[in-house]
């Protein structure tokens, strides 16, 4: 779209990535700019969100320290993919950014980064250790035991937070593909009683919109609370 034979050059789906981080630099400034004790209602809501993340997420699963440490993560990760997540459902945009591999998975490594790096701090000894040898079980079950542990712990689970994220996004862009495409068909193409199904699809092209907000959230929500999962657990005393 832009800047075509440059290292600069761009496709739809990377402006809508920048818009994107636009959009959410610009609200967190917004809200926060002017600071009061009693808060606005673009303020509250600021912090309803932010609260949302600080004590639902990070304070429940690691505790006050350890939540207060990663916080600036966790917190990056949820905006980051819930702003991206929403432009799928934005008229002129109707992408979400999360929807081409690229960014679940650049999100995926930084998780997965945390989680070792949590881990080997935490643990410096005993973390690789105790996730290839997990203690109690016998010896020649290592042969086993250990190749399965470190496919699940230190490949599966960039995989799956990537996916995860991935094929929720896509498959909801083609549902509202589907339905919007289908209304234009039987409105401007199909025979006149056939443009009565166009009622129909409408319908579900705006209830599957508001499903897709849900969507949105919920992704957001899941991939913030798996990456504090993963942190909660390369931090655990077992280790």
């Amino acid at each position: 779209m832009l800047f075509e034979g440059t290292i600069f050059e761009m496709n739809r789906i990377i402006l809508v990535r920048l818009l994107a981080v636009v959009a959410l630099v610009l609200v967190f400034w917004l809200g926060t700019r002017k600071m009061r004790v009693i808060p606005g209602r673009f303020q509250g809501t600021i912090e309803m969100a932010l609260n949302l993340v600080r004590v639902n997420i990070a304070e429940d699963l690691l505790g006050e320290k350890d939540g207060k440490r990663f916080l600036p993560l966790l917190t990056t990760i949820f905006f980051l993919v819930w702003f991206m997540n929403v432009t799928g459902i934005i008229p002129g945009l109707n992408i979400a950014g999360t929807s081409v591999i690229g960014m679940p998975l650049v999100l995926a490594v930084a998780a997965y980064l945390a989680f070792v790096y949590a881990g080997l701090r935490k643990h410096p000894g005993a973390f690789l250790k105790n996730s290839l040898l997990p203690p109690g079980v016998p010896w020649p079950l290592y042969i086993i035991v250990t190749p399965i542990e470190f496919v699940s712990t230190f490949v599966l689970r960039p995989v799956t937070l990537t996916l995860r994220l991935l094929m929720n996004m896509v498959v909801g862009h083609f549902l509202l593909v589907l339905f919007f495409s289908s209304t234009h068909f039987f409105v401007l193409y199909s025979d006149s009683w056939m443009a009565f199904f166009g009622i129909g699809t409408i319908a579900f092209s705006i209830a599957f919109t508001f499903f897709e907000l849900l969507v949105a959230t919920l992704q957001a929500y899941v991939f913030t609370l798996l990456t504090a999962v993963y942190l909660q657990l390369a931090l655990a005393e077992e280790h």
